[in-house]
């Protein structure tokens, strides 16, 4: 029986169970592949009172998307079961969506309506169904942790008959998988981003959607810190670290502003105004800033700690052979071509000239 991923903590509720998918088939840890890429670009949301304001939660057809381009799971069956009706389980396991509202084992059972994922494995056309659940989260109704549970087949009829709305099922066919691919940027947000939260006048809707928000972006970013440390075959550096944990602090802001404006009472301060200072500090955590020192470094076989921000040229490693490599190992990894007026010496002298100028060329992206 494959074991739930490590890392359940850094993933959403639809992440999960394609991560312990991934790892049943293409093994253990094959999940933070989700890491690559740190989150999809926001969307507008599309109806409700917060209609128009953008949202970084990836709908299922971008985790479906992500779970074939990253973890080899390509989509061989997807259909929309209608309420009361019972998909064929037989044929290996079956990720299934539905309204958590209606899951017993979660605890957004009868308190909230969200889509959640789960596997249902036919267990060799005997009377009992095994559900496989990966999700980790603390919540205010309790907690969720992975769990597998059986369930016989009259008892799962009646679950997904209980479903008002009924579920999404899909099955996979795993492929081999290539490469790793190499970690990717972190894009800032649109500028409306922020404001659309903070100046929208239902500050409760707007302060429980901010808090989900924040709550995603954060896991999205120790996904990502996980990925990045198993490229890089070394611990975190201390800067991500201290940036995970300003992202921790801004999910507990966010969840006690919504908390304190849910019960009548003042919205606390500072809330967006932390949030743009994470969102700021994401480049210099993981963008250019983390990029160029890692590919520095490696290029001269010397520790990151020792590098600094100062001219390159202090380390008797450092010459001109070493700096061209480092200019092409940035160009592939980021799949950008630098402007040749930015390729001369004093740009490409100091940490700080080549985080300028990897910017600039993604600007230009």
């Amino acid at each position: 029986m494959t074991a739930f991923p490590a890392h359940a903590q850094h993933l959403d509720c639809l992440q999960a169970n394609l991560a312990l998918l991934a790892d049943r088939h293409h093994g253990t840890g094959t999940h933070t592949r989700l890491g690559a890429v740190p989150h999809h670009p926001p969307r507008p949301l599309d109806d409700g009172p917060l209609a128009g304001l953008l949202t970084v939660e990836p709908t299922l057809d971008q985790q479906l998307a992500d779970a074939a381009a990253l973890l080899g799971l390509d989509v061989t069956d997807r259909r929309r079961s209608g309420p009361g009706e019972v998909p064929d389980t037989a044929g290996g396991p079956l990720y299934v969506v539905a309204d958590a509202y209606h899951l017993p084992w979660v605890p957004y059972h009868g308190t909230k309506h969200v889509e959640h994922s789960f596997l249902v494995d036919d267990d060799g056309g005997g009377d009992t169904l095994l559900i496989s659940d990966g999700y980790h989260n603390d919540t205010q109704w309790g907690r969720a942790r992975p769990a597998r549970l059986p369930y016989g087949r009259e008892e799962f009829a009646t679950l997904l008959k209980a479903l008002p709305d009924g579920a999404e099922t899909v099955r996979f066919t795993p492929r081999p998988l290539g490469a790793p691919p190499e970690p990717g940027h972190v894009p800032a947000p649109p500028p409306e981003y922020l404001p659309g939260y903070a100046e929208h006048p239902d500050r409760r809707a707007a302060l429980e959607a901010f808090t989900l928000e924040t709550w995603l972006l954060a896991r999205a970013r120790r996904l990502h810190a996980v990925y990045r440390e198993e490229r890089r075959g070394a611990g975190l550096p201390e800067p991500v670290r201290e940036h995970l944990q300003r992202w921790d602090a801004l999910v507990e802001h966010a969840y006690l502003a919504f908390r304190r404006v849910d019960r009548g009472r003042a919205e606390p301060p500072g809330l967006f105004e932390r949030a743009a200072e994470a969102l700021a500090q994401d480049a210099v955590a993981f963008g250019a800033g983390a990029a160029v020192r890692e590919v520095v470094a490696s290029v001269l076989q010397i520790d990151e700690a020792a590098l600094g921000d100062r001219d390159l040229t202090v380390h008797p490693e450092f010459n001109s052979i070493r700096m061209v490599e480092v200019v092409e190992i940035l160009e592939d990894r980021f799949a950008v071509e630098f402007d040749p007026a930015d390729l001369v010496p004093e740009n490409l002298q100091s940490v700080a000239g080549l985080c300028a100028l990897l910017h600039r060329a993604l600007d230009h992206e």
